[in-house]
């Protein structure tokens, strides 16, 4: 094992350290949201749901540290895969149609999704299994938006929502997951097309959150000139 996958060995297997780094993070960035955050809400449907999908990271902890020694444990990772997807779209849906959209919401979602995709990566990188340069893409895309969303929320008090080319992204990311644990499909060709589709998918989406973080900026730039000037 060379010396950085090393290191990143020590952050994921024994302690987790990554993790907790990030709940850390999260809880600040909480903290500092929380004039506009209700705590109770957690209790809305879609949170529980997303809530859910959050503690999930425990079972695929558990699969990536007895890899080795549990019979089918790919099956059981594309189980997870799976439960997560359904429970990424459920949480949208319901909080749309029962009109439960929170900030909190908006939150935990995207944490969800960003921990368990981390948490996925960093253990097939490790393993071997996923090209470094894939690690390096989804990791920092990953992290710099994390950074960014506490930097808006510190500056406008608001969190920027998850959107379908975020949803997109997660979706061509877990697709290029499955198909490297199954070797679903032995082209070369296939499997280079679904590895650059994911890396677009990576890159326009990172565009597309500083395009709406920008936005956001003006918007609400422009909205304390108005209050201002009223």
């Amino acid at each position: 094992m060379t010396i950085h996958r090393m290191i990143f060995a020590q952050l994921v297997f024994p302690e987790n350290i990554l993790l907790k780094l990030i709940w850390v993070s999260q809880k600040r960035f909480m903290k500092i949201n929380n004039m506009k955050i209700k705590f109770k809400e957690i209790l809305l449907l879609p949170n529980l749901i997303s809530s859910f999908r959050l503690l999930l990271f425990v079972p695929f902890l558990f699969l990536f540290n007895n890899y080795s020694t549990i019979e089918n444990v790919r099956t059981f990772i594309l189980i997870l895969i799976f439960i997560a997807f359904v429970s990424d779209l459920l949480d949208g849906f319901v909080a749309r149609k029962t009109n439960t959209i929170s900030e909190l919401g908006k939150i935990i979602d995207p944490l969800a999704d960003k921990i368990l995709v981390a948490l996925i990566v960093i253990n097939l990188y490790l393993l071997n299994e996923i090209p470094a340069f894939f690690f390096w893409i989804v990791l920092i895309r990953d992290l710099l938006i994390f950074i960014g969303g506490i930097v808006i929320s510190q500056k406008i008090g608001k969190v920027l929502p998850s959107n379908l080319l975020g949803k997109l992204t997660v979706f061509s990311i877990g697709l290029f997951i499955i198909i490297t644990l199954f070797q679903i499909n032995h082209s070369e060709l296939f499997y280079k097309l679904i590895l650059i589709l994911s890396c677009s998918f990576c890159a326009a989406s990172f565009v597309g959150y500083i395009i709406r973080a920008i936005e956001m900026i003006k918007w609400n730039s422009n909205e304390n000139i108005t209050k201002i000037n009223n």
